[in-house]
């Protein structure tokens, strides 16, 4: 049985994006190569709530490719797989193709 985690309030579970170690021809990339900090977006939580008991919701949604910063984050190991969660004000920005 698979678990889903849903985050609490402005909370956004991340799934990194590891580049790949080598080409689909078999030529090993350099480790010191720029990468991007990057993950997709698997689950956002609800969001907060103002003075005025007014929901603000998530600035991301499921399914989005986000900028995260290098540090941060809270690691969560769900079904032998990695998560990161970050609260929606910690991410930098979505990446468009």
């Amino acid at each position: 049985m698979a678990k889903r985690l849903i985050p609490t309030l402005n909370r956004v579970l991340v799934e990194k994006i590891v580049p790949p170690s080598k080409t689909s021809a078999g030529i090993l990339l350099p480790e010191k190569s720029p990468q991007l900090n990057s993950g997709k977006v698997i689950a956002v939580g609800p969001g907060l709530r103002d003075k005025e008991g007014k929901v603000i919701p998530v600035g991301v949604k499921e399914g989005d490719t986000v900028l995260l910063p290098e540090y941060g984050g809270s690691q969560i190991k769900l079904d032998d797989k990695e998560y990161h969660l970050y609260r929606d004000e910690d991410i930098l920005g979505t990446l468009h193709d």
